[in-house]
């Protein structure tokens, strides 16, 4: 295998850890910036919109300015607008400027999210076998390191905005100097990385090298499903990331330093399942661990809802991250892989219609809240699970078409 083929993917794994501490540096700060600010939980919610309105918008930017430029020259440049922005939300000072300030961090996190997911996506094909959750996985070790990294600072009493800021200044450096091992242009048939690979034994995972998508039902309108998955996913995961170190705080009456440990128990637990998702991928099929894990994760949030012991909202946090692991990366994966070519723009689709979910989950949960008790309202995530759980068959489909494809397809091609 070629050493440039490594490094790209080294430095893939690089930018999703990046991506993951900057944006758990502000996940495990929400309560803190929460009370600074002075305001409640309901209009939280209503800002915490923004934050997934500016991911929408970047990724609908990046994605297909992925495609016409480049990995190489999109993710770093996201990757420091991501860094320099992170400082934002820490410097606010009432509700208008941490509007203006999430809306702004949320940008330059949809660019750099959609353009490093499409950069796996031709890291994946150029490997011919699952990678896509492996890289994901890291990006669950940022958040684990900026969980700790929070409690570590909390503790000692400095203040929220001086590790944002570090953290950002250390992500802008890091960005720029991972640039060069970045792939200049996808993997195409007959290179040496990708010539003589077989197709991904996952179902929905992967194309054989060489194959194209159909332009039709088999291509955009699956897509298109795809991103319905997302969106009911990565729902779930956001209500996850914005509300997870509050519900210790406020109904469990856990410290500071303990409630930000929820947040780092479920994106460590995010993180096991997804170091092993991709051995699991190729054994069971893409479509069992959308279905079996969106399954678990109900199970997981649904402890989370009902019990009143912080015990067992430790357990339920963690078996809803075990659950939600490696769901988000096989839609990912699915989408990039329908068309190669236009891989920036299809995971834009996927990953933006996702960031709808992250968009409206904050603000539907913060809304429950007038109505039900916090615990209370993540039902509606269970809801979302158990849906998913039941809609992911359509990555069985997208493995019979692309085995019918396949077998009619002249050889040698």
């Amino acid at each position: 295998m070629e050493r440039s083929l490594r490094a790209a993917r080294g430095a893939t794994y690089v930018y999703f850890v990046l991506c993951g501490i900057l944006m758990g540096a502000w996940v495990v700060h929400i309560p803190v910036v929460e009370e600074r600010v002075g305001i409640s939980h309901a209009t939280l919610g209503g800002l915490l919109v923004l934050l997934g309105l500016g991911a929408f918008l970047g990724m609908q930017v990046a994605g297909p300015l992925t495609d016409r430029l480049g990995a190489r020259v999109v993710v770093p440049a996201s990757g420091v607008l991501c860094g320099a922005s992170l400082i934002l939300p820490g410097i606010a000072q009432d509700p208008w400027t941490l509007a203006g300030a999430l809306l702004v961090f949320g940008f330059c996190n949809g660019c750099l999210d959609v353009s490093m997911n499409a950069h796996a996506v031709h890291v994946e094909k150029a490997y011919g076998r699952p990678v896509m959750s492996g890289f994901h996985a890291t990006f669950s070790v940022g958040g684990v390191v900026a969980a700790l990294a929070a409690a570590g600072t909390t503790a000692v009493g400095l203040r929220p905005v001086a590790g944002m800021a570090v953290m950002g200044a250390v992500g802008i450096l890091v960005a720029l100097v991972s640039a060069r091992a970045l792939m200049a242009a996808p993997a195409v048939t007959g290179s040496p990385a990708s010539e003589g690979a077989a197709p991904a034994a996952a179902e929905g995972t992967a194309l054989a090298p060489g194959e194209k998508a159909s332009p039709t039902g088999g291509g955009t309108g699956r897509v298109w499903l795809l991103a319905v998955l997302a969106l009911m996913v990565m729902l779930c995961e956001g209500a996850a990331n914005d509300w997870s170190a509050l519900h210790l705080q406020d109904v469990l009456g856990a410290s500071t330093g303990t409630a930000a440990f929820a947040y780092g128990t479920f994106a460590a637990a995010m993180t096991v399942g997804r170091l092993l998702t991709d051995r699991c991928v190729a054994r069971f099929g893409s479509m069992a661990i959308l279905r079996y894990g969106s399954a678990l994760a109900a199970v997981g949030i649904t402890l989370v809802a009902l019990c009143p012991w912080m015990w067992a909202a430790f357990v339920g946090w963690a078996l809803f991250g075990l659950g939600l692991s490696g769901t988000v990366p096989q839609l990912f994966s699915a989408a990039g892989h329908a068309d190669p070519a236009a891989a920036g723009a299809n995971v834009s689709r996927v990953a933006g219609l996702g960031y709808v979910g992250m968009l409206a989950g904050p603000a539907l949960i913060g809304w429950l809240t007038r109505l039900v008790a916090l615990d209370h309202a993540f039902i509606l995530l269970t809801l979302l699970c158990v849906t998913t759980a039941l809609g992911a068959g359509v990555l069985r489909t997208a493995s019979v078409d692309r085995t019918r494809r396949s077998e009619t397809a002249p050889v040698g091609h």
